[in-house]
């Protein structure tokens, strides 16, 4: 029972406490003032049934008080920090690098000049390109006015139909030519554009992979150099394929599920983001779905390929009656608690356990452990 009625039967046991389960056995000559009584008794009659009715002073015991509070449910798993984006800078043409225009690990902007290659060659070949254009306007042009010319001396027959036919072609055919040589100029010119080579997206660049007076060429497979865009930075981590349906009911509910990312002891929140995607098939080998979680990382807090342990929260039982965990106790019939009235009268509480820890912004479990605890029908 979740809600009102958790909170109803904390209501009805008025003042009630659920019995730890830290059970410390002492001579009588270590706890002289360990008061005896029904709250002692049935916690060592339980005991001594298991013990063999082992004879001594009673059994003092810790009650704690069972509260009610929010409580998060989360889903754990491990994961590597990724980049949004990486991206090996290439060179597209090849020559001799004269220049590098960056400073290792620095942060860089799309478009930001990298590395520059000798660009000689290249203004050549778009000289000639461009002398050619040239040369085929002026044929053209030429070709344009005989043609002009033809057509006027056709009408009095003073040129034949197929002189007539030929200067046309020829037209046509120059035309063509400065097509080709249109291209050739684009190509020349972006054969030199890419002699400065530039970086094609944000974020943090690597250890250069190549010095300044080498010759390379767009088949080197190491780069340049590497870029990493940090700003956002995702996370992908694992769950069991049992928690699926959990995450796709909440998206479907129209939910930002927000993602958590704890150092490698699990003691210290990283940063926070949110569910960006889920993995479109199940890995068949470990029964798990790869999830990818984004985080804006202005703070550079995650770093590409970090180990980190992540945490969605997915939904918040509200009212919850929650003990010390190491009040839960296992019976025949299920999970129980020992239960203290206003007279010192011990019974027996049936329950369904429920989430077994809390987690808190401090760390990822508070001091003393507690499970949510759901009164039986």
């Amino acid at each position: 029972m979740k809600g009102s009625n958790t909170f109803r039967w904390a209501i009805a046991i008025g003042g009630v406490v659920a019995a730890a389960a830290f059970w410390f056995w002492h001579s009588r000559s270590e706890s002289p003032t360990a008061a005896p009584g029904v709250a002692a008794q049935a916690p060592h009659t339980a005991a001594a049934g298991r013990r063999g009715m082992r004879e001594g002073p009673l059994a003092p015991v810790q009650a704690a008080t069972a509260t009610t509070q929010a409580v998060p449910r989360y889903l754990s798993g491990l994961g590597t920090v990724t980049a949004a984006n990486t991206v090996t800078v290439r060179s597209r043409v090849d020559g001799q690098l004269i220049a590098l225009h960056f400073q290792e690990g620095q942060q860089v902007n799309a478009g930001d000049l990298l590395a520059q290659i000798d660009p000689s060659q290249f203004k050549v070949a778009l000289a000639q390109a461009q002398g050619q254009l040239a040369k085929d306007n002026a044929t053209l042009a030429n070709a344009r006015r005989d043609l002009a010319r033809y057509q006027q001396l056709a009408k009095t027959n003073l040129v034949s139909r197929q002189e007539l036919d030929a200067q046309q072609a020829l037209v046509n055919e120059t035309q063509g030519t400065i097509k080709a040589d249109e291209a050739n100029v684009a190509s020349a010119q972006l054969q030199l554009d890419w002699s400065r080579i530039t970086a094609p997206v944000s974020g943090r660049v690597g250890l250069k992979q190549v010095d300044v007076g080498n010759q390379i060429s767009s088949s080197d497979t190491a780069g340049i150099v590497v870029i990493t865009q940090t700003h956002p930075i995702d996370l992908i981590f694992t769950l069991p394929e049992s928690d699926i349906a959990t995450v796709v009911q909440a998206q479907k509910a129209g939910k930002t599920l927000v993602v958590e990312a704890w150092d490698r002891t699990n003691s210290h929140k990283l940063s926070e983001g949110v569910l960006l995607s889920l993995d479109n098939q199940i890995d068949p080998t470990t029964g798990t779905i790869k999830i990818k979680a984004r985080f804006t990382n202005q703070d550079d807090t995650l770093f590409p390929n970090q180990f980190v342990n992540a945490r969605m929260l997915v939904d918040t039982e509200q009212n919850a009656v929650v003990v010390p965990a190491a009040a839960v106790q296992m019976g025949n019939e299920g999970h129980f608690v020992w239960v203290l009235n206003d007279e010192n009268n011990v019974s027996t509480k049936l329950g369904e356990l429920g989430i077994t820890e809390l987690q808190t912004e401090r760390s990822v479990t508070v001091e003393a452990i507690v499970s949510f605890l759901r009164v039986a029908k």
